[in-house]
């Protein structure tokens, strides 16, 4: 899969955190666009289980791969390694594994960051919290390409055209 050409992010960068846990502070996502973007992502994700983060802090919310084998070479979150590929923070920014192939095109592309251990060699990016409506479906994108990463294999349901 080639990393999805996303379109340029409206407005200025949010205020995150620079420190673990890797919060956003500004820009956060309306409640029920948060839970329209979980819903989606415990339904367009085949082969995946809902729950707590393993890793952040307990009121973010991870998906885990459950039925479906990790893709050869994929480094997915710790401590395990091999099952949370992505969360959904309160804020409604994300933390996601992606292909190391694809970080310098989503770092470009302004809808989000470098984890703060990301120079020490771990796999995760921050996407910022969508807005709005637009912003939700490029969200459901950089998800798709995260599950496509950790799993070899492309989410059943599709995004909105955008």
């Amino acid at each position: 899969m080639t990393f999805p050409t996303l379109p340029a992010r409206e407005g200025d960068r949010p205020r995150t955190g620079p420190e673990v846990p890797h919060l956003q502070f500004t820009q956060t996502s309306p409640p029920q666009l948060k839970e329209e973007l979980r819903q989606w992502m415990a339904t367009a994700l085949p082969g995946i289980v809902p729950g707590r983060s393993e890793i952040s802090v307990p009121s973010t919310w991870a998906v885990f791969l459950s039925d479906v084998a990790p893709a050869e070479g994929a480094r997915l979150f710790l401590p395990r390694g091999n099952a949370e590929f992505a969360h959904l923070h309160a804020d409604g920014s994300l933390h996601l594994a992606l292909d190391p192939a694809d970080h310098a095109a989503f770092l470009a592309s302004g809808w989000g960051e470098k984890h703060p251990y990301y120079d020490r060699g771990v796999n995760v990016v921050m996407f910022y919290a969508p807005r709005d409506q637009a912003e939700l479906e490029v969200a459901k994108k950089v998800i798709a390409a995260s599950y496509h990463y950790a799993t070899g294999r492309a989410p059943t349901v599709t995004t909105a055209a955008a």
